[in-house]
């Protein structure tokens, strides 16, 4: 019998839950939103025996299937649907994990999750997978997750995926004095064989906000790079989360963008002193095609280079 799509059979599938699919609700809930392919590459199973048990998951109440994804996909059957926790879910979490989610009303959250948030996400999640699959395939690395990057994350944020991070900095411009936040998209580190530590930022721009504005008051790519010159020029990064030293990982929409970017970057270090390589740049489209760790990317000053 075909089950509906968005809307959870009345009488679901019988099945036991496993520790398998526990995991996946894990992976789920590490994510925010995660397409089915994701989530099959990351439990290392084939797609259709991940799609059974998705299948069976959302339809017992432990998954969501976003319905704003049918914004983007309005007839297409066949494209990877997109989950989320649903509130079940963070019950079998808090209960068998002993994990307390601060909202536990995962399911209204994912109502209100409007089409351009999901789709921010799902670019973080193809980065992220892309990575640890990446990293499964060498030997000689380790990839350093989000919440060990943090020294003061909590047990409750270790368990969620949820520490956070942020870099902040007085800016002027015009005459105008502001202090700016930037929040990164991800963050993650890679511990190489011969004990030495990499750290790393990641934007995922998405094309909409501008690359320069004369207001500093209003959001643009430039804005996000002074940010970044500016905190780690304080050393926020060791002070705050103790790292050496670390880079930010730019992933652009096009040429064009990546080209303007890079004059940005030129701008803001062309003084002494500056960090013209803290900044690496991509497409975001050729990642697809390509390992990141092996992908060339483009530096402040328009020079290639790769991770390792």
């Amino acid at each position: 019998m075909r089950r509906p799509r968005f809307r959870r059979a009345s009488e679901p599938l019988a099945f036991r839950l496993t520790d398998a699919d526990i995991e996946i609700v894990r992976h789920v809930a590490r994510h925010r939103f995660l397409r089915s392919t994701h989530i099959a590459a990351l439990v290392g199973r084939s797609l259709d025996r991940t799609n059974d048990r998705l299948q069976r998951l959302f339809h017992a109440g432990y998954i969501d299937r976003p319905r704003a994804q049918l914004d983007y996909y309005p007839c297409s059957g066949s494209a990877p649907f997109v989950y989320a926790l649903a509130d079940r879910g963070a019950r079998l979490l808090r209960d068998h994990d002993g994990i307390a989610f601060a909202n536990p009303e995962c399911s209204r959250k994912n109502r209100r999750a409007g089409r351009p948030f999901i789709e921010h996400q799902i670019e973080i999640a193809e980065f992220r997978v892309a990575l640890q699959g990446s990293v499964a395939q060498r030997s000689d690395i380790r990839l350093i997750s989000p919440e060990e990057m943090n020294p003061s994350a909590s047990r409750q944020q270790m368990l969620k995926g949820s520490a956070s991070f942020s870099f902040r900095a007085k800016l002027t411009h015009h005459g105008k004095l502001r202090e700016i936040s930037v929040v990164p998209d991800f963050v993650f580190g890679l511990r190489l064989a011969n004990g030495e530590r990499r750290n790393y930022v990641v934007e995922i721009d998405r094309g909409t906000m501008p690359i320069t504005r004369s207001d500093i008051d209003q959001t643009s790519v430039e804005r996000k790079l002074r940010v970044y010159l500016a905190a780690h020029a304080a050393k926020q990064h060791q002070l705050r989360y103790r790292w050496k030293n670390f880079r930010v990982l730019v992933l652009t929409t096009s040429d064009d963008r990546q080209h303007s970017m890079i004059e940005a970057s030129r701008r803001l270090t062309s003084g002494i002193g500056k960090n013209p390589v803290l900044f690496l740049f991509k497409r975001t489209e050729l990642l697809t095609l390509a390992d990141p760790l092996d992908a060339a990317w483009f530096d402040g000053a328009g020079r290639e280079e790769v991770l390792l």
